[in-house]
């Protein structure tokens, strides 16, 4: 009787050891918000209680870049690789690519999308990238101002169109919280590129004239009616709906083992001032300066994340996939490329092995932005062109010091910099015809 006791225990540990080993993973993006817009990084205009609050009861790392467009972003994050290795063009991903959702769901994780998807394909495309369920804005589809209220949707294939002030980003919250509740016996991912904070600025549904707002051109891109003070508002409510999802996590008991994980896909759109007290940061989203690229990054894992952890090391968006397939224990093959390297030790404590530069491709397919290649640090930058700027005291890029005298430590970075260039080999691409961003 004993020994039965004895084994059954056993099970039960191995059980509960297995599942400690295979957290659930949530990663959240937000649509055009860099990391002068929250409150953690000392915004002053803004409110985000809630991701504040995850910031301080979990690890906020100060020099997270992405790219400066949202598909760039978005293919980079997917797929651990920069941009030349694999971008085809604006609005696409390549969809022999392997994604995280691939890793995941090859090791028995349960996965799902929400939110905007802007990556091309049909009704499959989100099944073909590694996704067991969806409920994507602009996937076989494009329209701003079907975005939020009164949203037109494609969920698992079937096109469903709201017509009674329903607010599309609630509704991919409900989605992520349902599929939740439905896997939460087993280990799962739940990826949510959220629609918010991305223009039109209109009222949100915590705003006081939500009904009585009303849109023009329904189901035309480009007759949007926005208006940038409605910004803060879309800020409070995107803050509001990750809150949601934290609670879920503690509703459903799963709390001690999952992963959340918060960023943005580029800097703030422009024609929106943030406040850092009593500097007016502009949004640069596009750019490649520092108020294009850098991001926030905030991640959340309730008993296994110290508290209050800030990191100053650097990370890019190529590090999540190697970062979620380490949190999930899964070893990538010796085979798997990726130009990523694992955020997941600086989570655990461990903060011997982190980057020295984040590199970028940028070349979007549009015609507004050029093609631009860059190394940089948290203090310095190189253009593969030459310029080479101080971003930490010159954020705009407006003093080019090639020219000027430098240091022998800054000659030597700047040096290797160059070296980190010439390594990455450029790989023509087809341009894009897509004007949307």
């Amino acid at each position: 009787m004993k020994s039965r006791i004895f084994l059954f225990l056993l099970a039960i540990g191995l059980q509960a050891f297995s599942q400690k080993k295979q957290p659930n993973i949530i990663l959240i993006m937000a649509d055009d918000i860099g990391f002068e817009a929250f409150g953690s990084y000392g915004n002053t205009n803004y409110k985000t209680p809630r991701i504040d609050k995850m910031a301080a009861n979990g690890m906020q790392f100060n020099y997270c870049y992405s790219q400066p467009l949202c598909t760039p972003s978005r293919v980079q994050i997917m797929t651990g690789k920069y941009n030349f290795r694999n971008y085809l063009e604006f609005g696409s991903l390549d969809m022999n690519e392997t994604t995280f959702a691939h890793v995941l769901k090859s090791e028995g994780y349960k996965t799902c999308i929400a939110g905007k998807w802007q990556l091309g394909s049909d009704a499959f495309g989100p099944y073909k990238a590694g996704f067991d369920q969806y409920h994507l804005w602009q996937l076989t589809f494009t329209s701003y101002n079907e975005r939020y209220k009164n949203p037109r949707v494609l969920e698992n294939g079937v096109m469903k169109k709201y017509t009674n002030g329903e607010y599309g980003p609630k509704l991919h919250t409900e989605f992520i919280k349902n599929f939740m509740e439905e896997n939460k016996d087993q280990p799962f991912f739940a990826y949510y590129p959220m629609a918010l904070t991305h223009r039109p600025y209109v009222p949100s549904p915590d705003t006081e004239n939500y009904d009585s707002y009303f849109i023009p051109g329904e189901g035309n891109a480009h007759s949007t009616k926005s208006d940038p003070i409605y910004f803060k508002d879309e800020v409070a409510y995107m803050d509001k709906l990750v809150g949601e999802i934290i609670d879920k996590t503690v509703e459903l008991g799963i709390a001690d083992n999952t992963l959340i994980i918060f960023t943005g896909d580029n800097g703030t759109g422009v024609g929106i001032k943030s406040k850092m007290g009593d500097v007016t940061i502009p949004g640069m989203k596009g750019s490649t300066t520092e108020y294009g690229m850098h991001v926030p990054l905030v991640a959340y894992w309730a008993g296994q994340i110290k508290g209050g952890q800030k990191s100053n090391y650097l990370v890019d968006f190529t590090d999540f996939l190697p970062t979620i397939a380490q949190a999930a224990n899964i070893k990538l093959p010796e085979t798997f490329e990726t130009d990523g390297l694992s955020f997941y030790p600086q989570l655990m404590g461990d903060f011997s092995h982190t980057r020295d530069w984040i590199f970028s491709h940028y070349d979007p397919g549009k015609e507004k932005f050029s093609l631009k290649r860059l190394v940089q640090n948290q203090e310095w930058k190189l253009y593969e062109t030459g310029e080479f700027y101080n971003v930490k005291k010159d954020p705009f890029e407006k003093k080019d010091l090639a020219k000027t005298q430098l240091s022998p430590t800054t000659l030597k970075l700047k040096d290797e910099f160059a070296a980190v260039l010439a390594k990455m080999h450029v790989v023509e691409k087809p341009k894009s015809k897509n004007t949307e961003d």
